[in-house]
């Protein structure tokens, strides 16, 4: 239970401060930039490396059903803890959510959530770059699946473990300085979900993109790291590694 709940604490940080930058930091946080894309990316990569240096001996700090999802691939975890870790990322993810929704409704000049939104993710008119769903989805699942390569890779034996931390977080920051413009960037079921809670309407009915094309991409993450980096198959991972979660 100890993992599941660090997972949550993790999540929960990730996206309070991820999303929170968007909504209660906005334009404020930019780099010579009106939208904050700068701000915005490095926020999410720096939490991530906060959270990998944290909880990693605890949980693996994944923050990401689609990270979870691609260490079930890769043979590291059990389904039975893929979906624990699942259920209490979202968990986490949606009290954010909530934190953020108080915070930002609960300030002198008001907020109005119709208008502003709360950092959901979407693609089409009126969001970002208005691009159409396939490049949506085209993004996240191989965004999601570059970041699995690099998460498996550097945590494996032959990665660095004490620099693990920070090539995750770079990472992370490499795909939002690119992805916010074209679907806010997801790569995470659950930093989708909680936002979307609270926003209803889109962000709602666009929701099942980010939840299916990031696991998509992180079993392809996984796959890809068996069959190009070990030169083994996911089948034979699982038949000749412990089940387990790794540590950061």
């Amino acid at each position: 239970m100890r993992k599941y709940i660090a997972e949550a604490i993790g999540t929960f940080v990730l996206v309070f401060f991820g999303v929170g930058s968007a909504v209660l930091a906005g334009g404020g946080i930019g780099i010579a930039d009106s939208i904050s894309i700068t701000g915005i990316s490095f926020t999410f990569g720096i939490s991530v490396v906060a959270m990998a240096y944290s909880i990693g001996q605890i949980s693996g700090a994944h923050l990401n059903p689609a990270v979870s999802m691609g260490m079930l691939v890769a043979g590291r975890m059990t389904l039975k803890e893929f979906g624990g870790y699942a259920v209490f990322q979202t968990v986490g993810a949606i009290v954010a959510a909530a934190t953020i929704y108080i915070m930002a409704t609960n300030s002198a000049g008001g907020y109005d959530i119709a208008s502003n939104g709360l950092g959901q993710n979407g693609w089409g008119p009126d969001y970002g770059g208005e691009f159409f769903m396939i490049s949506a989805f085209l993004f996240e699942v191989i965004a999601t699946a570059v970041f699995l390569v690099v998460i498996l890779a550097v945590t494996s034996e032959t990665g660095n473990a004490a620099m693990a931390g920070l090539a995750i977080g770079l990472t992370l920051t490499m795909i939002h300085l690119v992805g916010i413009t074209v679907t806010g960037t997801s790569v995470n079921p659950a930093r989708s979900i909680g936002p979307a809670m609270f926003v209803g309407g889109t962000a709602l009915s666009q929701l099942w993109l980010f939840i299916v094309a990031p696991l998509i991409g992180g079993a392809l993450g996984g796959i890809l790291h068996q069959a190009r980096i070990t030169g083994t198959s996911p089948a034979d991972a699982a038949a000749s590694t412990p089940l387990a979660s790794p540590d950061l």
